[in-house]
């Protein structure tokens, strides 16, 4: 329960017994009141000469500093604890207080609500992994950055039913709404490459993707190496899914010479396509693709417009990929 504001009468007797020589222990034990409170009232006389209240901005809160600092420490340990559950943390001590009251008192120290980033489960191995990654690759040239060539495959789906669109409105209308299709309205598979050059081939992926299918989605990779001016001794990047590690596979990467990055299984933050194709996603749903021909050919189009300044400023900043890997002990970071 927030305590009660002392009166001036006790105030001034506080002040009154230290200029008598009395210790902030014994004036504290002669008033039954706390130590700390006896020093904040003496503190306060020396700056204001006076122990009155001093002018105060809006209403006094309603909160305790207690229940404040506890309502912060909640909300850092507990990141996903709700407005409602942190209301009724503070009602059971007493404390009665509004939701936007609590908002607010988080937005101040810094503390906002956003929507979690979604990613992949890590097991124990898959940190170790990513972290070993990072630590190894972590003195690595900037000039070994830019020799790779980075690949990945995504889903790009017609309709994004995820996608979060803010409209002005009144209450309890239904205006400006946003259509949605039943599983996306189709979807298509794309494979892609890029280097701190730019982008390279984008790869429409017909039917269920196997080895095979993905050995003939490589013919592209030699192509995109000499438009990006890569050289023969490029390093070639790509997932531990087992239709890229399949024997055949190796071979064709050992029969053209091309070194393939060992890479870390379940490590989405160590690839920066990633944010490329976040990149893309929103670039295409912009342009509204009412079919999947024209979502096949948005998707091209985007592509090609990445620019090269983006794609280099990917690579130059990747240490800083890997010092945050490595903070977070092979786990999931901003990335």
């Amino acid at each position: 329960m927030k305590n009660k504001e002392h009166t001036r009468q006790v105030r001034d007797t506080v002040v009154k017994k230290f200029k008598a020589g009395f210790g902030y222990k014994k004036i504290s034990q002669a008033l039954n009141i706390p130590r700390s409170t006896v020093q904040a009232i003496i503190l306060k006389w020396k700056e204001y000469q006076t122990t009155s209240n001093l002018p105060r901005t809006g209403r006094p809160s309603k909160l305790s500093a207690h229940t404040r600092r506890r309502l912060i420490r909640d909300a850092a340990k507990r990141p996903m604890i709700t407005l409602d559950e942190l209301q009724r943390s503070t009602a059971e001590v007493g404390d009665s207080v509004h939701r936007a009251t609590i908002s607010r008192i988080l937005h101040k120290s810094g503390l906002h609500g956003r929507v979690a980033r979604r990613k992949p489960f890590l097991k124990d191995i898959h940190k170790k992994c990513c972290l070993k990654f990072a630590t190894s690759h972590l003195g690595d040239t900037p000039n070994m950055w830019k020799k790779v060539l980075w690949s990945d495959e995504t889903k790009i789906e017609l309709f994004d039913n995820n996608a979060k669109r803010y409209v002005w409105r009144k209450r309890n209308t239904a205006e400006h709404t946003i259509p949605t299709v039943k599983h996306g309205g189709g979807s298509i598979m794309v494979w892609a490459c890029f280097s701190s050059a730019g982008t390279g081939k984008m790869v429409k992926i017909d039917g269920k993707m196997d080895g095979a299918k993905y050995r003939t989605i490589l013919e592209n990779l030699m192509e995109s190496a000499k438009d990006l001016r890569l050289g023969r001794r490029f390093v070639f990047q790509q997932d531990n899914d087992p239709k890229h590690k399949a024997k055949s596979t190796m071979e064709l990467f050992k029969n053209k010479h091309i070194q393939v990055l060992e890479w870390p299984s379940q490590s989405p933050d160590l690839n920066p396509i990633e944010n490329l194709w976040k990149e893309l996603k929103t670039a295409v749903h912009k342009c509204s693709p009412s079919n999947l021909t024209e979502l096949e050919l948005f998707c091209k189009e985007e592509w090609e417009k990445m620019s090269v300044s983006q794609c280099a400023k990917l690579i130059e900043t990747y240490p800083k990929r890997l010092t945050a890997v490595i903070a977070a002990k092979g786990g999931a970071t901003k990335y």
